[in-house]
């Protein structure tokens, strides 16, 4: 082999190995978030105990976990309101750096996003008149022709009804918070929920029973906080942070406060 074809192949192999050994380039999202010193976090706000709008502000074991994050770094933390319906596309349209607010991790959501680690284990259950206590047993009693189902457009709940309560009357409201009221003041006889949710409002609302706690009517599943896919090192960092809570018991102490 000449000299020069075998000083070009050592020169090509190098470089090759050199490109293998680079990390790859990371996004910009936690540049922008250092440089600015806020951590943007989208939430419908409207889904106690994990984020509720309020006057002060927004408030839940959402809004503390998160805000306890951004605590360590220093960074002020903007709240974006999104809705159940408009989340996964504002979380591509980078109108916030992390979406919060009781949001189930699923199947679907896992495709386009990432999460952090899971908490608040759940099952779907039923908020209902008190008065109905006795007639709904099962999911075949949900799903009658003569049974009113109030869902909130957009999330898990949604998709729950419209799969499993096809003979029942479906209506939506917009503003999730609101039903609990309507199903007490006997403007419609079912909420799907979570059994943080129905618990909450039950305990509230005396006019109000939570249905199916013992026996839910989903296997268990998992809350998480979503999560863009564009920057590794954000991830990484925003996993940290979380591991960090966990461990100085800072998580537990929140779940107490809120989810007992």
């Amino acid at each position: 082999m000449k000299k020069s074809t075998l000083a070009a192949l050592c020169c090509t192999a190098a470089a090759a190995l050199g490109l293998a050994s680079m990390p790859a380039a990371a996004g910009e999202r936690l540049d922008n978030i250092v440089k600015t010193n806020t951590l943007r976090v989208g939430t419908p706000g409207d889904y106690r105990p994990f984020a509720m709008k309020e006057d002060s502000g927004f408030a839940g074991h959402d809004i503390d976990v998160v805000n306890a994050m951004a605590a360590i770094y220093g960074w002020k933390v903007e709240f974006v309101q999104t809705s159940w319906k408009q989340m996964a596309a504002d979380l591509k349209a980078n109108r916030f750096d992390v979406a919060v607010g009781g949001i189930t991790r699923s199947p679907a959501r896992a495709l386009f996003a990432d999460f952090l680690p899971a908490y608040a284990p759940f099952g779907k259950v039923a908020l209902v008149n008190v008065k109905n206590k006795d007639r709904f047993k099962t999911l075949e009693d949900l799903n009658q022709p003569d049974v009113r189902v109030i869902k909130n457009p957009g999330g898990t709940n949604e998709a729950f009804v419209l799969a499993n309560l096809k003979k029942a009357q479906i209506s939506t409201h917009d503003k999730n918070y609101e039903i609990p009221g309507l199903i007490a003041e006997d403007k419609g006889d079912v909420m799907i929920t979570e059994n943080a949710e129905a618990k909450l409002y039950a305990k509230k609302n005396p006019k109000l029973h939570a249905a199916f706690l013992d026996h839910p009517l989903t296997p268990v599943n998992y809350m998480g906080f979503l999560m863009p896919t564009d920057d590794a090192d954000y991830t990484r960092v925003m996993n940290y942070l979380w591991d960090l809570l966990d461990r100085r018991g800072e998580l537990e102490r929140i779940e107490d406060k809120w989810l007992d």
